[in-house]
């Protein structure tokens, strides 16, 4: 640097920023002392700012990283919020609203809307009665899909720590104790609904739910059904693909209409369908865990067959069920069904594929992300099962 006409100063000055250290160098001439030391104290100030920018820097892509990994657009990382009641609120609504899985409770919900939708026969059906009706289902089907997914993370505290460790157990937001006074409460709260309602589907349906999610998940002999990979695919497939469609559909036709069963077109095809969609959420869900499920021994068909291979199983199933689909709706006697099912069910199938031939399987972060895509197709067709006539 030039200053003070042709003099010339020379500063050394070292930082290293690792050691978070600074050292710096001046010229001993003593005329030169007070712009020696006016530059010294420029290189430090400066110097200090390029570590609190990294430090800033590493810590906000740390936590951008961790975002990214836990890929669930529906879950939420914990949020901290300095400590005041309103605050403390937000944080445990932020912890609840993970711990209650809210991708499998907005499923749920939409399953017994669509599936009650095919009881309707007339315009008149559409009435206050029918609305209380889905109502008591729904809030008594919630309570018990919050049970089933609180017990899997009772029982799965190590193994979460490992796969999912931003859920309120495994990170250490809720004591051991918490989560057993919820899912408590909440199995009791729903059996106290099913029995007040006086609907025996579901009753049966909240109770054959409780015991087949109970068998999955809690570590007793002969139990926790999970470890074994048929045995676990089987139990998604009775809840998701059997229950929820007939015994809510009876629920609404026999319980509410007071009408004799019926087993329609579109309950029939709704059953085999999601049968098909079970099968594969039970197989994808173990994807993007087969690290903490292979240090727990549990010997999922992701651990014993590998990634892709159980990738691509899952994909060519949906890919046969909505081509199946394309071909129910396009025998549809009415236009308006044909036309909307087939086009729906194209574009369905078109989104997977698609998706399929970007991910990148060594990504754990892409294999999540495309695994809630499926539960948003999943959604999507309980949007076209009612239009299936």
């Amino acid at each position: 640097m030039n200053f003070a006409g042709s003099t010339h100063i020379h500063l050394s000055a070292v930082l290293d920023l690792r050691d978070s250290s600074i050292r710096v160098q001046v010229p001993t001439y003593k005329s030169y002392n007070l712009v020696g030391n006016f530059y010294t104290k420029r290189i430090q100030h400066r110097a200090r700012g390029i570590l609190e920018t990294s430090t800033v820097f590493q810590k906000s892509n740390t936590k951008f990283l961790v975002n990214a990994t836990s890929g669930h657009p529906l879950e939420s990382e914990p949020k901290a919020y300095p400590n005041t009641p309103w605050n403390s609120a937000k944080n445990a609504l932020d912890a609840f609203y993970r711990f209650s899985r809210p991708h499998t409770v907005i499923g749920t919900a939409l399953s017994i809307i669509s599936v009650s939708l095919l009881a309707v026969e007339k315009l008149s059906d559409i009435s206050p009665l029918f609305f209380i009706g889905v109502l008591e289902a729904v809030v008594a089907a919630l309570f018990m899909n919050i049970y089933i997914v609180g017990l899997n993370q009772l029982s799965d505290v190590e193994i979460d720590k490992v796969n999912k460790p931003y859920l309120p157990l495994a990170s250490g937001e809720y004591s051991t104790l918490t989560g057993i006074m919820i899912v408590t409460s909440f199995s009791i709260t729903s059996f106290w609904l099913g029995w007040v309602v006086g609907s025996w589907p579901l009753f049966w349906a909240l109770f054959v739910s409780f015991v087949l999610g109970t068998a999955y998940s809690i570590n007793l002999p002969l139990l926790r059904w999970k470890r074994f990979a048929l045995v676990a695919a089987m139990c998604i497939l009775a809840v998701r693909a059997v229950i929820v469609q007939l015994a809510f559909y009876l629920h609404i036709q026999t319980h509410v209409f007071s009408r004799p069963a019926v087993i329609s077109k579109p309950l029939i095809f709704a059953t085999a369908f999601m049968s098909f969609f079970s099968v594969v959420i039970a197989l994808f869900k173990d994807i993007p865990d087969i690290e903490g499920d292979k240090i727990f021994g549990i010997k999922s068909y992701t651990v014993r067959l590998g990634q892709e291979k159980v990738f691509w199983t899952c994909i060519s199933l949906l890919e046969m069920a909505y081509g199946v689909s394309i071909l129910v709706g396009a025998t549809s006697p009415y236009t308006w069904s044909k036309v909307i099912t087939v086009l729906g069910h194209s574009v369905l199938a078109s989104i997977l594929w698609i998706r399929a031939k970007s991910i990148d399987l060594k990504s754990k972060a892409a294999i999540t992300s495309c695994y809630m895509l499926i539960w948003k197709l999943f959604y999507a067709e309980y949007f076209l099962i009612p239009l299936i006539r």
